[in-house]
């Protein structure tokens, strides 16, 4: 079973390398609103993928040694994907909203495409 500091270093280096890709796709192409907002969001992802590993860490501690209950940084997460969405609101001449909020979901999907494919190696 992978850790959770591996998993989350494995997303990030596949996140990078898609980054990669968008930055190219935004100097390379007509569509630099669209590259821009996927960049955007997906930083913005990112960030909140670290948020989740590291409340999960947190959590796990926390519940391991009996004591209070705590979050999943669950607030923090929203405020971030609304932050995210509010760039591209308030600069829609540089950053397309729905690629904004698909580049948020990008490493939640990568997160759920690794886990398949971590299943079928193993069965």
């Amino acid at each position: 079973m992978e850790t959770l500091q591996g998993i989350y270093k494995r997303q990030k280096r596949v996140l990078f390398f898609l980054l990669a890709l968008f930055v190219l796709g935004w100097a390379l192409t007509d569509f630099k609103p669209v590259f821009a907002g996927l960049i955007v969001g997906s930083l913005f992802g990112l960030y909140n993928f670290w948020i989740l590993v590291r409340r999960m860490e947190r959590f796990d501690k926390i519940f391991t040694e009996g004591k209070k209950k705590a979050s999943l940084g669950t607030m923090m997460r929203f405020a971030s994907g609304v932050a995210a969405a509010a760039v591209a609101i308030s600069l829609p001449e540089h950053f397309n909203l729905v690629s904004s909020v698909i580049g948020l979901m990008i490493p939640y999907i990568l997160l759920v495409a690794g886990g398949i494919i971590f299943r079928t190696k193993n069965h």
